[in-house]
């Protein structure tokens, strides 16, 4: 016999400010692309501010469409998975997006530069791990993102400048931090909405140290000759 389906007030009060908090964050994000990329004096700055752009604004864009459509149509349960999924693979993209400028504008040691092309594959490898096992295993799919966070971080240890590090760390807790509200979304009140306020907060001081030590006039320093 099937069973109503009964409908939890505080689980939809805490969809409802989700997906508005992450909506809310749509504008701010496009527009300080648009600042980076003004800001660009070659190419290479350009397309760095491009790819992180492209990737800081899609996370906000993609979750969004997906929290409206998980809240308002429940009946479209095949596009609400699909997005499910679409709003899981673009986190990989972009945490590689996140790491771009840093990578391709700061001077790195002769093993590390080959990172700028192994973020990708990595992003890559967990956008098919994410279409083939969604949702199946959803520890080893938060390691995958762990792994992915933090390991191309190694790189900045062979930076000569390392300017920035310290806000990347602090970025970088926010997001672990999280992560224990994202974990516990249905024990705690408000858990999924605490998680993208956490993911804002930790993409903010990511972006503000792009902004400062990569593209700011006078950050010239920072910058590799390449």
């Amino acid at each position: 016999m099937l069973t109503p389906e009964v409908k939890n007030p505080l689980k939809g009060k805490a969809e409802t400010r989700s997906y508005r908090r992450v909506e809310f964050w749509i504008l701010p994000s496009i527009l300080g692309s648009s600042i980076l990329y003004v800001l660009s004096d070659d190419r290479w700055e350009t397309i760095s501010a491009w790819i992180y752009g492209f990737g800081l604004s899609s996370l906000f864009i993609v979750s969004t469409i997906f929290h409206t459509i998980s809240w308002k149509k429940r009946h479209l349960r095949t596009v609400e998975h699909c997005l499910h999924m679409f709003d899981r693979m673009v986190i990989y993209f972009f945490i590689a997006a996140s790491y771009a400028p840093w990578l391709n504008l700061r001077e790195l040691g002769p093993w590390a530069s080959h990172m700028r092309w192994i973020i990708w594959i990595m992003a890559s490898i967990g956008t098919v791990y994410v279409f083939f096992f969604h949702e199946r295993y959803k520890l080893v799919e938060l390691v995958c993102y762990v792994i992915m966070g933090f390991f191309p971080a190694l790189v900045i240890l062979s930076m000569p400048n390392r300017d920035g590090l310290l806000e990347l760390v602090a970025g970088g807790l926010f997001y672990c931090l999280g992560m224990v509200f994202f974990k516990s979304d249905g024990r705690i009140p408000f858990a999924h909405a605490i998680w993208h306020l956490f993911v804002a907060i930790g993409a903010g001081i990511h972006y503000y140290a792009i902004w400062r030590y990569l593209y700011r006039p006078g950050a010239l320093e920072a910058k590799t000759s390449r």
